[in-house]
């Protein structure tokens, strides 16, 4: 029997842009309030509750929501991570958003940021305060004091990718460790969360994600580790010791580019490299960091055929919230907020697209084949690419055209099957067609930037 997670469809959510939520965060522990504070936001989390219904609607099964934790900022500057950010609301709001998504049949995942913390953690606060003489000085990497920081400390420390404000952890040791282990079992007895995508994944210590990976393993069955891993051999961190997945950015990039170039041997290509741990992969055409696709693409009608591979394709399907709509939006050199945007789900009107994904979620929860069946390769050609995908029994086929043109192609098909029934197009050709298997091919006529799903 298949985990969860093998067969999810995934919605992702940034709650802090989502729900409009003040940039910074300007309340402080242990000082008197001023009328610049940040009060918790009571009831932020019930305007998220509509999304639910929502989620459920496109097919969804489970959610990525994050960051969630108190921070200074951007949410990835944790200050307290036994805390949800007061201007997302309280712990006890948080606690009733799970209990309604899993009612719904919805799983939840979590941001984890175990590679740095913000400023305002406590411990590197302690640091800044008692300097050599803080206890937690070891909990942070190659502090030193022989000279300073860009912050003015007295002290210098690694930072994430140069940035101060994100001084980074140091996980070689056995306080931290125990520190955060007990964190995850926080959010499992107090939040009931299914998962964690683990932040800045291909920076962290293997042995430290091997160890999670074991007492999660014990904390709750079925408990899934993504990390975030841009690149790399992604074998390295996806295996039964260290993670059950991670972010496939090399389809994420083949996905694009392999439409504005109309070349769909890219995408193959990397679909066979991968092959071995593919479909474990968490997909996406499009994420919080990323731009969005339909901002990619030098041609919006592929946003058809991107989103057909990415729901029957090796891995695990993940719609970015506003992405079903075709929204657009381009980080600059300063700044990702246009790609997290506050968006009134009332106001947003269900399209052509949105209907395509209800349908290929659809399709891809209902057919096992999609949920880690063998891949073979049927066709590839610059603009045409039909590959099927087998498990037990159960073979389905998938076409698709980057052409403006429409396109005619002859598939071979090395099965012993008679016809091939539809099950979804991007045409307005009716479902359940049957199209017959002549000499061991099929011939199929795909739509100008579209495709087929069939079953043999």
């Amino acid at each position: 029997m298949s985990a969860w997670y093998e067969k999810a469809v995934f919605y992702h959510i940034y709650p802090l842009g989502l729900l409009g939520a003040p940039k910074e965060n300007h309340r402080k522990e242990k000082q008197e309030p001023s009328p610049n504070d940040t009060d918790p936001t009571a009831g932020s989390f019930n305007r998220l509750t509509p999304w639910i219904s929502h989620m459920q609607k496109l097919g969804c099964t489970a959610l990525y929501i994050g960051p969630l934790f108190e921070s200074s900022s951007h949410g990835y500057d944790t200050r307290d991570y036994r805390q949800v950010d007061r201007r997302l609301g309280t712990n006890e709001e948080f606690q009733s958003f799970v209990r309604q998504c899993h009612e719904a049949g919805i799983r939840v995942v979590v941001d984890g940021v175990f590679n740095h913390t913000g400023r305002e953690f406590f411990a590197f606060q302690d640091l800044v305060q008692k300097k050599e003489a803080s206890s937690f000085r070891d909990w942070y990497r190659n502090v030193g004091f022989d000279w300073g920081s860009p912050m003015g400390d007295p002290f210098h420390y690694d930072c994430w990718q140069g940035h101060a404000v994100l001084p980074c952890l140091n996980l070689e040791n056995p306080e931290v460790r125990r520190y955060l282990f007990e964190t995850v079992q926080f959010w499992i007895h107090e939040f009931d969360i299914d998962g964690i995508r683990l932040d800045c994944a291909n920076v962290l210590n293997f042995s430290f994600m091997s160890e999670l990976r074991e007492k999660t393993a014990a904390m709750k069955p079925e408990f899934w580790l993504m990390g975030e891993v841009i690149h790399g051999e992604y074998a390295r961190w996806v295996n039964p010791q260290m993670l059950h997945s991670v972010t496939n950015y090399e389809l994420h990039k083949a996905l694009y580019s392999g439409h504005n170039d109309h070349n769909y041997f890219e995408i193959a290509h990397n679909v066979k490299r991968l092959e071995a741990v593919g479909p474990a992969l968490y997909t996406f055409a499009d994420n919080h960091d990323e731009d969005r696709l339909a901002s990619k693409l030098l041609n919006q009608a592929h946003l058809y055929p991107v989103y057909q591979l990415l729901f029957t394709l090796p891995g695990i399907p993940s719609i970015y919230y506003g992405s079903e709509w075709g929204i657009e939006g381009r980080r600059s050199s300063t700044s990702d907020e246009a790609l997290r945007p506050a968006l009134d789900l009332a106001a947003c009107q269900d399209n052509q697209l949105t209907k395509q994904i209800e349908a290929l979620a659809k399709i891809h929860t209902e057919n096992a084949a999609f949920h880690g069946g063998r891949y073979q390769e049927l066709f590839l050609t610059n603009r045409q690419y039909a590959f099927c995908r087998v498990k037990d029994q159960q073979i389905l086929l998938s076409a698709v055209n980057n052409d403006e043109q429409t396109a005619q192609i002859s598939v071979p098909v090395p099965f012993a099957a008679e016809q091939a029934r539809l099950l979804l197009t991007s045409s307005e050709q009716a479902d359940e067609t049957v199209f017959p298997v002549e000499n061991g091919r099929l011939t199929l006529t795909l739509s100008p930037c579209g495709g087929m799903i069939l079953r043999l």
